[in-house]
């Protein structure tokens, strides 16, 4: 909490756990300063984790009808608006960036140490076990919401002439390694999925 107080001119309450949970909240609202690679479809800029985070949390609650499991929305929706928080500190690493990738996990789980250290024990311990879960992609619920961080990215990227496809230079295996989790949990998605590589590769959006 010292290290918040440092930064924001907070009056405190009496109650400690208050003053940490709203100084969390106050801290979380770097999210919208980390910029991701994507672009707005409008191609106005980029978007941010904050951006993201929404984006495929409303999208969670859409397309639950294709997932090959049963899914608890509320969880996955948890899930989503959590899983990028840590990047506040380990800030973010784009996908196909194959250097950039390397000691992210470390990165990553030393950030999680220090951000969920910040709330009472039991919700740091909670949101940091949702935190872990995606990650690991083990479960129905962590792979579903999986899929959403997947499919909202490669949504942008159809809509706008594959702007970080052609900007980095990514290859079609690499999107196909990248999208193997719709491939496996949302088959009749990915189908789509799968169009849309054929279409990029044709327009020279996407190398093959």
């Amino acid at each position: 909490m010292k290290e918040f107080e440092k930064c924001l001119d907070f009056l405190e309450t009496e109650n400690d756990r208050l003053n940490q949970q709203l100084l969390f909240t106050a801290e979380i609202d770097k999210m919208t300063a980390i910029l991701r690679r994507t672009m707005l479809i409008d191609m106005s800029r980029r978007e941010n984790d904050a951006e993201h985070s929404w984006h495929i949390a409303v999208m969670a609650m859409l397309f639950s009808e294709y997932a090959k499991e049963p899914v608890d929305i509320g969880r996955v929706v948890q899930m989503c608006v959590v899983h990028d928080l840590v990047e506040i500190y380990a800030g973010d690493t784009f996908a196909y960036d194959v250097e950039g990738n390397v000691g992210k996990e470390e990165r990553e789980k030393e950030a999680a140490d220090k951000l969920f250290a910040h709330l009472p024990e039991e919700q740091g311990s909670r949101i940091r076990d949702l935190w872990e879960e995606f990650d690991a992609e083990k479960t129905a619920d962590a792979k579903y919401a999986a899929c959403m961080d997947r499919l909202q990215p490669f949504l942008h990227n159809t809509l706008t002439e594959g702007h970080t496809w052609a900007e980095s230079g990514t290859d079609r295996a690499a999107v196909e390694k990248r999208m193997s989790v719709i491939k496996e949990f949302m088959p009749e998605v990915y189908s789509w999925v799968s169009a849309n590589m054929d279409r990029a590769v044709e327009k020279g959006w996407l190398n093959s």
